[in-house]
């Protein structure tokens, strides 16, 4: 599908209601895009369409190259579309690889624009004789990536297009107008979850799936089987709510008891690298009685026909994974079965300890106190707990500072999965606690570690009370 004249009109006006001071300052774009010719047309003057890519590191450092065409200026990646770009965004992107050798898959969209972009520069441009080319003006689309991973990759300049790179801080980015709205933006240079997906089971061994239109390019892996989900949008407060509303959207499903369980990495449609998140809950009905309104069907699938259906790599690896940790059919009981590990940061200053209020519309215990936690993912027990303090409240603990104090060996229900809560004294930190993660916890507060509020997560009241007794071991929920 080429780039066309309704999607730039369309992405245009899209930007205009969000800057509509700019409206006046692009008077000469809107008057291209009304007028005949092609307006990404390089041959079109006096004015065309160009697109440029914003890749933002963990340090939030943009990358810089200096273009040989502008006389040497340090601009970010970019240039002219081509034929065979699908749209703007898919433009900047295959800028950015030609001239750097940064691959799509390299980087993520941000949540603060996602597919949108973040500014629309108006520049002027020398006439260039040697090529036949007079003065012109380019309305240069820009679209926001973080770097996938923590280190920047290589890069690999396009020789004849660019004599150098470089990484510049938010400060020294050049244009002004950019470095203004990038500022404001409060980036951290971290991927998160822009989408949410649900792993749907029947606590028997089967899976919900979704078998995705062959016939429509255009979607996400399409004619392949799939998890119910989809994107975040302005009206979702958290990716729970995103994952609610899409079930209800896709299936009218409403699965009751949806827990964050992993995330997961997939390609977009336009290339670059898609983090998930992937919530998981039980359901039991008819999947013939759902109103599906995408896709093709809905249907139950056991775990031996994995490895037969079409169906994203990385969907069909976390599926595996799920089926090997949960729901061992009947008859294998006595198998293994792996434990959920949580860690638990128990801060004490002078007799009171630190609690995190949940957040009301959190997937676990909303609206109730709890200390700072989270699940262990590859890592371990100690590296989990320094990450989960820095990312939920920006304190940074060093592992030798830790001393394990308390475990909690615990099952909800019967038939639930078991779980062992660590819980880590910190002897010594850094920082006061802050809301880094408003969408889980909406206050920090310190309590007096006799006196626990109301209401508070049981087992943590158990373990605090545990500690302060000196024991180090506590078991909840289990039948003798």
């Amino acid at each position: 599908m080429p780039l066309t004249r309704d999607h730039i009109r369309a992405t245009t006006e899209a930007y205009l209601a969000r800057h509509p001071h700019e409206r006046e300052s692009l008077a000469g774009l809107l008057s291209l895009l009304d007028g005949a010719a092609d307006p990404a047309g390089r041959a079109t003057l006096p004015a065309h369409v160009t697109c440029s890519a914003v890749v933002i590191d963990r340090r939030c450092r943009v990358l810089h190259i200096r273009h040989r065409a502008s006389g040497g200026l340090v601009l970010t990646p970019g240039g002219h579309t081509e034929p065979g770009d699908r749209g703007l965004l898919v433009a900047a992107l295959r800028e950015l690889s030609e001239e750097t050798g940064i691959a799509p898959g390299a980087v993520c969209l941000t949540r603060q624009w996602l597919g949108s972009p973040v500014d629309i520069d108006v520049h002027d441009i020398d006439a260039r004789p040697a090529k036949g080319e007079r003065a012109h003006r380019h309305y240069d689309f820009r679209y926001v990536f973080y770097l996938a991973d923590d280190e920047p990759p290589a890069i690999t300049l396009r020789e004849e297009e660019v004599s150098g790179a470089q990484w510049l801080p938010l400060a020294e980015v050049g244009s002004s107008t950019l470095r203004t709205k990038l500022l404001r933006a409060g980036l951290d240079g971290r991927p998160e979850p822009v989408n949410a997906s649900a792993v749907i089971h029947d606590g028997h061994g089967r899976y919900l799936l979704h078998l995705r239109d062959a016939n429509k390019p255009w979607i996400w892996e399409p004619g392949c089987w799939s998890l119910l989900g989809g994107g975040w949008e302005p009206q979702d407060r958290t990716l729970l709510d995103t994952v609610r509303r899409e079930l209800r959207e896709e299936a009218g499903l409403t699965v009751a008891g949806l827990v964050p369980y992993a995330v997961e990495y997939v390609t977009g449609t336009d290339g670059t690298r898609v983090p998930v998140q992937v919530f998981t809950g039980r359901w039991n009905g008819d999947p013939a009685r759902l109103p599906l309104t995408e896709g093709v069907m809905v249907a139950w699938v056991g775990p031996e026909k994995f490895p037969y259906m079409t169906m994203p790599d990385s969907t069909r690896a976390l599926l595996e994974r799920h089926a090997a940790e949960h729901d061992a059919p009947a008859g294998r009981a006595s198998e293994t079965v792996l434990n959920v590990v949580g860690v638990h940061l128990y801060l004490e200053r002078d007799g009171q300890v630190l609690l995190g209020l949940r957040h009301p519309d959190s997937a676990y215990a909303g609206n109730v106190w709890h200390v700072l936690a989270g699940h262990c993912e590859a890592e371990s027990a100690t590296a989990c707990l320094v990450r989960e303090a820095y990312e939920e409240a920006g304190l940074v603990v060093d592992p030798a500072d830790v001393e394990l104090v308390h475990t909690v060996h615990m099952v909800d229900r019967p038939g639930d999965r078991p779980r062992i809560g660590l819980f880590f004294r910190a002897r010594r930190w850094e920082g006061t606690p802050e809301l880094r993660e408003p969408d889980k916890c909406v206050a920090w507060q310190w309590w007096n570690a006799k006196d626990l509020p109301e209401p508070l997560v049981p087992y943590t009241r158990a373990a605090i009370e545990g500690i302060l007794a000196g024991r180090v071991y506590t078991e909840l929920g289990w039948t003798r």
